[in-house]
């Protein structure tokens, strides 16, 4: 599960990147549309999620671990 996890954000990096990137480049020619401008949110609250995941999974997994 961790890998698929780690796996989507790296993909949802890139997504995030190439709406960013679509957006500086549609602001070259004026105004762009507003679903252009939102379209980096859902990939950037999705990173956030998978993200904390990863962060918080190994405290998790240490608290979870019987004491040896």
């Amino acid at each position: 599960m961790s890998k698929l996890i780690r796996q989507t954000h790296r993909w949802l990096s890139i997504v995030f990147t190439a709406t960013v990137i679509a957006n500086f480049a549609a602001m070259a020619f004026g105004t762009p549309p507003a679903w252009l401008v939102y379209a980096p949110l859902p990939p950037l609250f999705l990173m956030m999620a998978s993200g904390l995941y990863m962060f918080f999974a190994p405290y998790v997994a240490r608290r979870r671990a019987p004491d040896a």
